[in-house]
């Protein structure tokens, strides 16, 4: 009975609120109400899925956009957003990464945890190896933070498959370029938070271990490097050109070394360009310009929302920068671009940076696709891992994203529709919840409530998006281990171990077609037999082969 009376509360508060909340259509535009227009929306849907035709082109290109914690919820928050931020309904919204024709699944887990970390899932991805939490670039016999396991179990990523296959390589991130994401590119670390050498144990100093940014240097050769972590690559004391009071953003390393200066060094006979501001970063020429390190922040990027746009440039525009430097090179490139800061606003519970941050990630993709040819590249947009992140109550067509649910609680006080399970939003006090009707919770700075107490939130372990289009983006299918990616973009593009790709003969449409086999004795045609290949040529002309016995 106790359920049943407050069903009909909520039933009722659902008539109440629907007939008087403002701004809000409780149904969809007129045309939605004819079954016509879902009938012609579908029939071209199918059209398009039936004159689809599968790409297998070698990829000479291969561009990964990587949402650091864009689950799926996060996805579907982030399309009704970019759609309001348009004074539009938002839920029919197609966001760019939405128009990629192949998807499929990834499965998240790391070897230790059923929910992973961004450094665990990075090794797969990028590397082809699922590993333990926390570690960067080695295998699952490394143990997290003891640096004697770190020696013999290193693995390399498709980023030096590329490199050492002649392709030009770059990474750009909204985080420090030694964060996780990046470092999987480059670095082998017993623990991801080595970022300088201030931050390693002395005993793994002893033992050998190096620290992620002098491993940017060292280990392979990146012609673009684009993000934040100034404060990794200068001697400690070094004053930041940006913030030269902050000694927070002061250099840390304790071995002396100026990581940006030794870079340069190392470029000789190069134009090798190293900015830190806006201004600098728009005089660098693509076309002159043969390796850029552009690093913004002492740390981390700030949030879209909160970048000063006369200083740092935006996701979208440094993607551009990296493809137009990186696409002189005849043989291609690999581009890694992260949404790194996604990640962050979720664990801060503040759901409209992390979808803001969504949005601005999805303007990235849509400049990559701009400027590449969907022929020869292929262009993969997935996740490494979700959050303790939900989308629930009964919203009505339209309302906010970051808005509250008509219906109330079961306590007579209402709810947003986006939560989280757990993190600082938690505000149970005497076992009652906030009373948030007089709260904007579309605020940027809003911390949305959860379930349990604790000062970062969780990531989430369920399966995560991976999105394809381009030469053989069919690969990108089903339900997959996260490590499936990796070995996918590299028999596309060539690189690595499993060339048969290349050995086919798929490269830009120049399939072997059918050929005639001739068998010659003293210029008599003994047996001509015609062999059909399992790929048709363009012109269909069957090849010639003769062989002669005398």
């Amino acid at each position: 009975m106790e359920t049943q009376k407050w069903s009909i509360v909520a039933l009722c508060l659902l008539g109440v609120l629907g007939s008087t909340t403002a701004k809000v259509s409780v149904s969809g535009p007129v045309e939605e109400e004819n079954p016509e227009f879902w009938r012609a929306q579908g029939a071209k849907a199918l059209q398009a899925a039936l004159n689809r035709k599968l790409n297998t082109n070698v990829a000479k290109n291969i561009m990964l956009f990587l949402g650091d914690g864009m689950g799926i919820t996060t996805i579907t928050a982030a399309r009704i957003l970019k759609g309001q931020m348009h004074n539009q309904s938002g839920e029919e919204t197609v966001m760019t990464m939405d128009t990629f024709p192949h998807t499929g699944l990834l499965k998240t887990y790391s070897v230790d945890f059923q929910i992973p970390d961004s450094s665990s899932t990075a090794t797969a991805y990028l590397c082809g190896v699922k590993t333990n939490l926390n570690t960067v670039g080695v295998n699952a016999a490394a143990r997290n933070g003891i640096c004697k396991t770190q020696k013999g179990n290193e693995v390399t990523s498709i980023l030096k498959w590329a490199k050492d296959a002649g392709k030009s390589v770059g990474i750009v991130t909204t985080t420090r370029v030694q964060h996780a994401t990046p470092a999987t590119t480059y670095a082998h670390s017993a623990s991801r938070k080595w970022y300088s050498d201030a931050d390693m144990p002395a005993s793994a100093k002893k033992e050998g271990c190096t620290d992620i940014a002098s491993q940017l240097l060292k280990n392979t050769d990146i012609d673009v490097i684009i993000g934040g972590g100034r404060k990794y690559m200068t001697p400690k004391g070094t004053w930041d050109p940006e913030y030269p009071r902050d000694l927070s953003s002061s250099g840390k390393r304790q071995d002396g070394r100026h990581l940006i200066s030794d870079w340069q060094k190392m470029k000789v006979g190069k134009v090798a360009r190293y900015v830190w501001n806006r201004t600098d970063f728009d005089a660098v020429d693509p076309d002159t310009t043969d390796y850029l390190m552009a690093l913004f922040e002492p740390g981390d990027l700030r949030f879209d929302v909160e970048r000063d746009p006369t200083m740092d440039p935006s996701i979208a525009e440094t993607t551009e920068k990296a493809i137009r430097i990186l696409s002189k090179n005849p043989k291609g490139f690999f581009l890694l671009v992260e949404g790194g800061r996604i990640d962050q606003g979720h664990h801060a519970s503040r759901a409209s940076m992390a979808l803001h941050e969504t949005v601005a990630f999805d303007n990235a993709v849509a400049k990559g696709l701009e400027l590449t040819n969907e022929e020869e590249t292929l262009t993969l947009v997935t996740a490494d891992h979700s959050h303790a992140f939900t989308f629930n109550g009964y919203p009505f067509r339209g309302q906010s994203i970051l808005g509250k649910s008509p219906l109330y609680g079961k306590d007579m006080l209402p709810y947003t529709t986006l939560m989280y399970g757990n993190g600082p939003g938690y505000k149970v006090v005497d076992n009652k919840r906030p009373d948030i009707r007089k709260v904007d919770t579309q605020s940027k700075d809003y911390v949305q409530l959860s379930a349990v107490p604790l000062d970062t939130e969780t990531h989430g372990g369920e399966d995560v998006a991976v999105l394809a289009r381009g030469p053989m983006a069919h690969l990108f299918h089903g339900v997959q281990e996260q490590s499936y990616l990796a070995h996918a973009m590299a028999y596309a593009g060539c690189v690595g171990r499993d060339l048969r790709h290349c050995e086919s003969g798929e490269e830009g449409g120049t399939e072997r077609g059918p050929f005639v086999l001739l068998l010659l004795f003293n210029k008599k045609v003994l047996c001509a037999k015609m062999i059909l290949s399992n790929y048709v040529n363009y012109d269909n002309t069957p090849d010639l082969y003769m062989f002669i016995f005398k």
